[in-house]
């Protein structure tokens, strides 16, 4: 038998046309790989360690090439630094040390991700015609950047001590199931995990078989379905399509955002409860929200949570007399916003949910001097279903300008709900994409059904027989790829 090892060779290679994603057929094959040889490291500390590191960076360079030396240069740069942070004597030295870590992080992160958007400005500004640069942005790095700033702040603000082992750090950082798309993981929660003694019990399996396998259909049935097969249409050209189908192209697309990337980060969170590590929630229903501060604790909790720590508080908070605080929240959402890309038009997101968080803190007083807060039941519960609806139409408005190509276009597709809305045309719609519209609902039902049901269905997962759970993973997987759509749909927050 001859084998063609070209064909392994570029199997095992980086293909920037298929990177190596959870939802990509070799994922499975490489997560195989990966628990067929876990159990002879398990119980070996060092030896998992180097087990996890080299696995982690395989992945990495799977998913972006060569850009995987960016992440060990990273680690490299602020393990040092933060040793030296910590090991200074005198409060300036530290802080120029610091000062340092985050030029080099914020440096790094800026050439790849803003080089173009300040050159357009300036071309915008000057009437110049400086040529934009031919950069490509390196996967997972806007993550991993935060990840490190938080552990060398952490250690400036004398909160965490740094480890002393670099193979740790490259180990955190670089912790596969997190490194693409996050969760966000602060050091402080992860590194003491690193060494301890790993025991994955019956209900971290069937906790972390939930959290797969609900990932999984919330990614590539539901959020891959809706957004190639009704989604893209409309917002490709809202000119084409009446107000109505621009309107549920629109609930369409915050379907589609929050099961693509709470997808992604169930799946994450579920392979580390398998392999003996906990990773933070990164998103709880934000949907049943009933104000906008409650939804930014809700929604991509370990970046709001971030940008709180290390953004909002840092810049004065809320201890500087109430417009100062609205000031902050504003200039903390316009920094989350150009954190989600080089657009003007993620700048005016950001800045649209920091007027409404303005505007939220501000209802909370009135809420209270009024006592309204503990008002009768029924008025409170109308109260709370009113501002669910609310939140959540205006986040669906947000979410025009996050997916509209330019402002050009997320102006004409509200034009054409407001003034094209033509709601006779919804049956004939619903009649023509009963699949998408039925997926929908299914997504929505499922965001909103009580929590009591859902953690009913993690307890059968986990009482279930260990080659039951193996039995179900793989028939869910098999009907996954019956399903799946032809060619891969790259994750949203891919490009961020």
């Amino acid at each position: 038998m001859h084998f063609d090892y070209s064909k392994i060779l570029k199997l095992l290679s980086y293909d920037s046309n298929d990177p190596l994603l959870f939802n990509s057929g070799f994922f499975l094959f490489f997560l195989l790989v990966f628990f067929l040889i876990y159990p002879f490291f398990y119980k070996r500390k060092l030896s998992r360690v180097i087990y996890f590191t080299l696995f982690s960076l395989y992945f990495f360079y799977k998913a972006c090439g060569y850009f995987v030396s960016l992440i060990v240069l990273a680690a490299v740069v602020d393990y040092f630094l933060s040793n030296r942070i910590y090991k200074a004597q005198h409060k300036n030295s530290k802080r120029v040390l610091l000062i340092l870590s985050i030029l080099i992080n914020l440096g790094m992160l800026c050439y790849f991700k803003y080089s173009n958007l300040f050159i357009d400005l300036v071309n915008e500004i000057s009437s110049g015609h400086i040529q934009p640069l031919k950069l490509v942005l390196p996967i997972g790095i806007s993550f991993y950047t935060f990840e490190n700033l938080s552990y060398t702040i952490d250690v400036y603000r004398g909160r965490f001590k740094p480890v002393t082992s670099f193979l740790d750090y490259l180990f955190f950082l670089s912790f596969f199931p997190k490194l693409v798309m996050g969760p966000i993981v602060r050091a402080s929660d992860f590194i003491p995990q690193i060494r301890q003694d790993l025991w994955i019990s019956d209900r971290d399996l069937g906790r972390g078989l939930y959290l797969i396998l609900g990932g999984l259909f919330k990614k590539i049935v539901i959020s891959d379905y809706i957004n190639i097969n009704f989604v893209q249409y409309i917002f490709d050209d809202p000119t084409r399509h009446s107000g109505i189908e621009c309107l549920f192209g629109v609930y369409g697309y915050a379907m589609v955002i929050y099961c693509d990337f709470s997808g992604y980060s169930d799946m994450a969170i579920g392979m580390a409860k398998w392999m003996g590590f906990t990773v933070p929630v990164n998103f709880n229903l934000p949907y049943q929200s009933s104000g906008i501060t409650e939804f930014w604790r809700r929604w991509h909790i370990s970046l709001s949570s971030w940008l709180k720590d290390y953004v909002y508080i840092s810049i004065g908070g809320n201890r500087k007399g109430r417009g100062r605080q609205y000031l902050n929240l504003m200039l903390t959402m316009l920094i989350g916003g150009l954190w989600h890309g080089a657009s003007l038009k993620f700048v005016f997101w950001g800045g649209l949910h920091g007027i409404a968080l303005a505007i939220d803190k501000g209802m909370d007083k009135i809420k209270n001097a009024l006592k309204l807060k503990s008002a009768g039941k029924w008025y409170a519960l109308v109260l709370k279903l009113t501002g669910i609806f609310t939140t959540f139409h205006f986040v669906c408005f947000c979410w025009i300008f996050f997916k509209a190509a330019s402002f050009g276009d997320a102006l004409i597709l509200i034009r054409q709900i407001t003034g094209n809305l033509n709601a006779h045309a919804l049956a004939p719609l619903l009649m023509a994409y009963p699949a998408v519209f039925g997926l929908m609902g299914l997504g929505y039902l499922i965001h909103f059904t009580p929590n009591g049901i859902q953690q009913k269905a993690e307890e059968i997962l986990t009482g279930m027989h260990l080659i039951g759970k193996i039995a179900l993973l793989f028939l869910f997987i098999w009907v996954i790829i019956q399903v799946k759509q032809a060619d891969q749909v790259l994750p949203i927050y891919l490009q961020f």
